[in-house]
């Protein structure tokens, strides 16, 4: 069974960008995006002239994975963990998933080089601009972490902030209320 352990923060200045190791380009369509926590997304990415499709499911975690997000959940974060399944897909077959997708968006990535996790970093584009997320997949949901000054905000669990959701509504069509409470 994939299970998926990310944490995730909002980033607040651009010294993430000495980290940099690669780059490349997502747009990712939801072909479902339940308020439970249950969605079916296609993606694809360039890399320079490297370009890849995946399709992936995320749900909550199964009662097989609850002790772990108990501790999760216990230390404060919840949403840590879900269940991730993905598996690649022909550019064709993610370009004609993509059309029929209800919801999109489309962010730049970052991988980056810091230790404690695989991180990487998104720049939103369009409508959900100019929103910068960092997100550190760990082995561990107890796995310490050391935080980069850049990190603001704990996103972690967060809904309305997650990207299926804002595929749904993205920033620009919230009010200055809700940017305000959410990103502060």
């Amino acid at each position: 069974m994939a299970l998926e352990i990310e944490r995730r923060f909002l980033v607040t200045d651009p010294g993430w960008r000495r980290h940099v190791a690669w780059e490349a380009e997502l747009r990712q369509g939801y072909l479902v995006s339940g308020a439970d926590g249950l969605t079916l997304r296609v993606r694809s990415s360039r890399r320079g002239a490297e370009e890849e499709a995946w399709l992936t499911l995320k749900a909550p975690p199964t009662t097989t994975t609850t002790a772990t997000t108990t501790t999760a959940t216990a230390s404060g974060i919840s949403g840590l963990e879900r269940l991730e399944f993905e598996y690649p897909v022909p550019l064709a077959d993610a370009a004609a998933l993509l059309e029929l997708a209800g919801t999109e968006l489309r962010k730049r990535r970052y991988g980056l080089d810091l230790p404690g996790g695989d991180w990487v970093l998104d720049v939103f584009e369009g409508a959900n601009a100019p929103l910068v997320v960092a997100e550190v997949e760990l082995e561990r949901a107890d796995q310490p972490l050391s935080l980069p000054s850049w990190c603001g905000t704990e996103l972690t669990g967060r809904h309305a902030l997650s990207n299926a959701a804002l595929a749904r509504r993205p920033l620009q069509a919230w009010s200055e209320a809700e940017r305000h409470s959410l990103l502060a």
